[in-house]
């Protein structure tokens, strides 16, 4: 492959890495099934699923025919649910302690506020556990004080004092949280409670069980560059960009890559002296939230790859996300909002999915307050598709890179840093 020429996939290895999400990674082989069936009848073009063939705990093999080529791409999820749900596993006095925390972590650091400057939505979608935990407890409380007013009330004789009121209002108390607690899977306040302060925990910094994931992700990403793949491509998607940004950073500053010696042509290509091509390294971040974890003060790490991976030409790097989409911190420039864009910044080219036009009007009425379904757009099918279409992405015959080739940045792109928190060391 040569300057000017299109890069031609026929094989290809993606690597899925979620975002904080406790359930099994069944259900993105199930949604990719759904959903880019949807989309190839929409589109006009084929796409069909099989067992997975490539290694990996998890995944699924693709094939699909498109513009007139046939690929082969094999999808593995690089799956951190374990330490999801191990980090979810706290009783209802320790999730409050959690707000508490969590609460102390972004108001005094001032990052909450700096937050706001970007994007109100994911700030607000941050702030809803903290309301609705506490509603939920005022409420329990409310009905508490109500049920031992009753009681004194109806039967006026009953020995009633101030220790017995205590007791019944705190019975009462318990029985609401936990009934507002088996309702979470409509409420979720808990979960992005728990979201949320996993993050803050540690002020920005990965815990050492992720950061142990983390090196076995690199470790596969690094085994497969060195097979025979046209393309490797890496999803990051919710909290899942940022780990892919510290994981692609470490392989590239380590030089784990295979053959440093690559000759660079224009647009990134790459070939082997006297060898056969090497895989394209591409990265799609989607619906990202990096900001929420850059703004804070021991967020080091990050802020350093961010800045790192923004220069290199190894790879190439497209940042999708939606104003539509509350949870995300939409087209704003995650190197460059958290203050840490270097001279000579390349990546990321950051685009907007645009929900309100790539979505029909009824489509669009549909999801338009079904928050966390409309964060989980990215990897859905789109009824009137524009430029981004997840099944082309990962099961198209293009790379990434010149997918994407000469597409400009979206013109509401955001890139003024508003990060009290720079430093890399």
């Amino acid at each position: 492959m040569t300057s000017g020429s299109l890069a031609r996939v026929h094989r290809r290895r993606v690597f899925y890495i979620p975002g904080y999400d406790p359930i099994h990674p069944r259900r993105y082989r199930e949604l990719y099934r759904k959903e880019g069936a949807d989309q190839a009848r929409i589109s006009g073009y084929e796409i069909a699923l099989a067992p997975k063939r490539a290694g990996g705990p998890y995944g699924w093999h693709v094939t699909s025919t498109q513009d007139g080529t046939e690929v082969e791409a094999d999808v593995e999820v690089l799956v951190w649910s374990d330490i999801v749900r191990s980090s979810m596993g706290k009783s209802i006095p320790a999730t409050y302690a959690q707000l508490i925390r969590t609460a102390w972590a972004y108001v005094a650091s001032g990052a909450l506020f700096r937050l706001m400057r970007l994007r109100k939505g994911p700030v607000i979608a941050a702030l809803y556990p903290i309301v609705a935990l506490i509603v939920q407890a005022l409420i329990g409380i409310g009905l508490g004080w109500a049920a031992a007013a009753f009681a004194l009330a109806l039967l006026p004789g009953f020995p009633l004092d101030g220790l017995a009121g205590l007791i019944l209002g705190a019975a009462i108390l318990t029985l609401t949280l936990r009934w507002f607690r088996a309702k979470d899977g409509k409420l979720f306040a808990y979960y992005l409670m728990h979201d949320y302060a996993f993050t803050a925990r540690w002020g920005g910094a990965n815990p050492p069980e992720l950061e142990a994931r983390m090196a076995e992700f690199a470790a596969r990403i690094e085994e497969t560059m060195r097979e025979d793949w046209d393309e490797v491509l890496i999803v990051g998607h919710s909290s899942g960009a940022h780990l892919a940004v510290s994981i692609l950073a470490d392989l590239i500053r380590e030089n784990r890559l295979p053959n440093s010696a690559w000759e660079k042509y224009p647009r990134g290509e790459a070939v082997r002296p006297g060898g056969r091509q090497p895989p394209a390294l591409s990265f799609l971040s989607l619906g990202q939230v990096v900001p929420m974890v850059s703004y804070l003060p021991r967020a080091t790490r990050l802020r350093a790859d961010l800045a790192y991976l923004a220069t290199r030409p190894e790879l190439f790097w497209l940042d999708v996300t939606a104003p539509g989409d509350g949870c995300a911190f939409a087209l704003c420039d995650p190197v460059a909002v958290s203050g840490v864009a270097p001279e000579g910044q390349i990546h990321p080219l950051v685009i907007s999915a645009a929900f309100t036009q790539t979505l029909s009007p009824e489509r669009w009425r549909t999801l338009r307050w079904r928050f966390f379904r409309l964060h989980f757009q990215y990897l859905c099918a789109f009824d009137r598709p524009g430029d981004y279409d997840y099944f082309r992405v990962t099961a198209g015959p293009l790379t990434l890179a010149e997918r994407f080739h000469g597409r400009a940045p979206s013109k509401s792109r955001i890139t003024t840093p508003a990060n009290r928190f720079t430093s890399v060391t």
